[in-house]
């Protein structure tokens, strides 16, 4: 297992020690961003990279189960996506700090 020692953070490197720890735990944040509103940056989806970068049908089986089922496309913005937003599948490839928003099928 990894094992962190953590001294002496100051406010002017304690960003930059973050990013490095989530970058060794191989872990990525996904924010959600629920239609007509701005994304959920407090609380992020957070999804292991180290069996690969996750795809969307892989965030949407983590949020819930049966989301599939409904599932009709994603909104993506960051990284991930060639333009803003971007109309994605489900075996499109998420980034980290990517948003996503899940567009439901009707009925």
């Amino acid at each position: 297992g990894s094992r962190f020692l953590v001294c002496g953070v100051s406010e002017s490197n304690g960003q930059g020690m973050l990013e490095t720890m989530w970058d060794h735990m191989n872990l990525l944040r996904i924010y959600t961003k629920p239609k007509g509103q701005i994304p959920d940056y407090n609380e992020p989806v957070v999804l292991p990279a180290s069996k690969g970068p996750p795809s969307v049908e892989f965030f949407c089986n983590r949020i819930h189960k049966g989301l599939m089922k409904q599932f009709k496309y994603a909104l993506v913005w960051g990284a991930s996506a060639k333009h803003t937003p971007q109309r994605c599948g489900k075996d499109h490839v998420l980034e980290d700090e990517d948003v996503i928003q899940i567009v439901k099928k009707v009925g």
